[in-house]
């Protein structure tokens, strides 16, 4: 056997014995939420901008290729419906021996996409500052000393989405039966 075919084989057998090794668990839930590392928030908002922006890519992507598409098929030959007329045309449409984009066009479309996935990464990242901003301006509209309680479901519970209705009674002060003034009762004797 040549060397490339050992470094293959071998390669192989080390990736299936790697797979058959048992995975590491932890003891409790306690210890995973004990190792968990508190981020700043503009860490997890830096991660979150990535996510969408790397998410909405594929997606920028296809809806730029066909716009690209279009316009060459439109400049080409005024959108021509005929067999020779579509070899434009985008995806869908295309015929056989359709004509590929040149290298410009492909740069120009994965900048273009990337520019729009960018955008689109800004503008949720303004939207949930916005969000931010205004969920602090109204808990600092407040007054001095009330009590901020933020609820959160169990672990292994669903969400309880709250209605308007509880977040008017929460902002008025509740009055239970038991507090309530109770006329005394005469005792009567026999």
């Amino acid at each position: 056997m040549n060397s490339r075919k050992k470094t293959s084989v071998l390669f192989i057998l080390l990736t299936v014995f790697a797979f058959q090794a048992p995975a590491q668990t932890s003891g409790t839930a306690n210890q995973e939420k004990s190792d968990t590392v508190v981020f700043p928030q503009w860490a997890k908002d830096l991660r979150r901008w990535g996510i969408i922006l790397f998410g909405s890519f594929p997606f920028t992507m296809l809806t730029v290729t066909f716009a690209t598409d279009m316009h060459r098929w439109k400049n080409a030959n005024g959108l021509d419906f005929s067999s020779e007329g579509r070899q434009y045309a985008p995806w869908p449409l295309k015929s056989a021996g359709a004509v590929a984009m040149e290298n410009s066009e492909i740069r120009r479309t994965i900048l273009l996409a990337a520019g729009l996935s960018a955008a689109v990464a800004v503008t949720d990242m303004i939207i949930v500052q916005a969000k931010r901003n205004k969920a602090r301006k109204k808990a600092e509209a407040l007054p001095v000393g009330t009590t901020i309680i933020n609820r959160t479901p169990r672990p292994g519970e669903p969400a309880v989405q709250e209605s308007a209705v509880e977040e008017s009674a929460a902002e008025e002060p509740v009055v239970h039966e038991s507090e309530e003034q109770q006329p005394e009762q005469e005792e009567r004797g026999p």
